[in-house]
């Protein structure tokens, strides 16, 4: 486990943004990235699409995925996908073909259901193999309650094992659309974002051990980082 800890949310987005595009900098290949919703990732997409970030990130091998979102229009003001559009997918090169958003057309289970078969045909396989991750990079958040992506405290989704996305239909006033822990571990490097005071307590409980709140239980095949503002980290 490796912890950044950074003055305030403005440095962590700017190191989080250098973090990543110095990660695809080294890599030659395709870049599959898994996406968060919130306001610390909205700083960083806006950073990404922005100089010096904007010339130096490979957006032509990059390609964009949600690890949630809600089951909503893709216009929707809650919606992750249009979220990420406006801070960074509408301002940098990135081709049409690379951006694949959760579908909200039709029932939630047949959504998360046509979203795992996007996951599986970008992989090439329906089995996931540690040696082969399917995200080069997986950026999650972290609620108060212990919360990541839509993986929710006491939703049946924590104990899918099979599926890589589920439909999440309680727990919150919306219906979400989420990937389980094999998709959201499958990855070279997953990274939480967490800023503000209010995350402090959840975060000291979590990386003290023996916690076992959703985010507490996500054990990547590669790197897990934090990278947390001072508030989050607490005096």
């Amino acid at each position: 486990m490796r912890i950044d800890t950074l003055p305030d949310p403005e440095s962590l987005a700017h190191h989080v943004a250098e973090w990543m595009t110095s990660t695809a900098e080294a890599t030659s290949g395709p870049f599959r990235v898994s996406l968060s919703g919130g306001s610390t990732p909205k700083a960083l997409y806006g950073l990404l699409a922005s100089a010096p970030f904007r010339d130096r990130f490979p957006w032509q091998r990059a390609s964009w995925y949600w690890g949630d979102e809600r089951f909503v229009p893709h216009d929707h003001p809650e919606s992750n996908y249009r979220m990420t559009r406006e801070a960074m997918l509408s301002k940098a090169p990135v081709p049409p073909e690379n951006i694949h958003p959760v579908p909200i057309e039709g029932m939630p289970d047949d959504a998360a259901a046509r979203y795992e078969q996007i996951l599986q045909k970008s992989y090439g396989g329906s089995v996931l193999d540690p040696a082969r991750p399917l995200f080069e990079i997986t950026l999650l958040g972290l609620g108060p309650d212990g919360h990541t992506a839509s993986l929710l405290p006491g939703e049946p989704v924590l104990e899918e094992r099979r599926r890589w996305v589920s439909a999440v239909a309680h727990g919150r006033p919306e219906v979400r659309i989420s990937m389980t822990y094999p998709a959201i571990e499958s990855s070279r490097h997953v990274a939480f974002l967490v800023a503000g005071r209010e995350k402090a307590a959840i975060l000291r409980e979590i990386l003290d051990g023996g916690s076992r709140v959703p985010a507490a239980r996500v054990k990547p095949v590669g790197e897990l980082l934090w990278f947390v503002d001072r508030a989050a980290a607490g005096d």
